[in-house]
């Protein structure tokens, strides 16, 4: 699983970064009842549990709201296809 820091480097570093469908992207699209594929609804199921399962561990507000942030700005930069990858189908159980 890579952390936030690699994923934002891997962002700003990366020449597709313009290219880069994100979770945001994805969640605009359904919004705008346009079609999903399975792959594009799987990586958002999986970012849904990844956020909950993160945001769950957190005991304060200040914590909470920090790691909340980090998150939206995780599903507005990093390809969606990061979240297809097999240890965020099972991030529930770790």
């Amino acid at each position: 699983m890579e952390t936030r820091q690699d994923i934002y480097k891997n962002y700003f570093t990366s020449k597709d970064a313009i290219e880069t469908i994100s979770i945001s992207d994805l969640r605009n699209k359904e919004f705008l009842n346009e079609n999903l594929s399975e792959e594009e609804l799987q990586a958002i199921r999986n970012f849904d549990r990844f956020r909950l399962r993160e945001l769950n561990k957190l005991k304060t507000d200040f914590d909470f709201n920090a790691r909340f942030c980090e998150l939206q700005i995780m599903s507005n930069i990093a390809d969606y296809k990061e979240f297809l990858k097999e240890e965020y189908f099972f991030s529930e159980l770790l």
